[in-house]
């Protein structure tokens, strides 16, 4: 396996486990809202944070299973825009990049 692969398939899964998180305080699965009006206001501002967090997470989840299948089908260093190698100093900054840095800029 591949350093990149090796390097995506932990990022995967500290991202599954971070999205599991989410679910669980979303979920209350820590317990109900508190019955204090002031801690309930606070949870609930909580809870935007958490959801906005689990967009993010999903999203570089989703860039992140792409990454790796193009990495299965052979494509993995390809742009899938221009087809040309993606430099390699690219790919160890964002491993989970599908595009060159000129087909990024576009």
């Amino acid at each position: 396996m591949t350093d990149r692969k090796s390097e995506l398939e932990t990022l995967k899964a500290e991202l599954e486990a971070r999205l599991n998180r989410y679910h669980a305080h979303q979920h209350r699965e820590g317990g109900p809202l508190e019955k204090d009006f002031e801690e309930q206001a606070s949870q609930t501002q909580n809870d935007e944070v958490v959801d906005s967090l689990e967009n993010e997470a999903r999203d570089e989840l989703a860039q992140v299973v792409h990454a790796l299948n193009r990495i299965e089908s052979g494509e993995g260093d390809e742009c899938e825009q221009c087809g040309e190698t993606i430099d390699p100093r690219r790919l160890q900054v964002l491993p989970y990049t599908t595009v060159c840095v000129n087909c990024a800029a576009d």
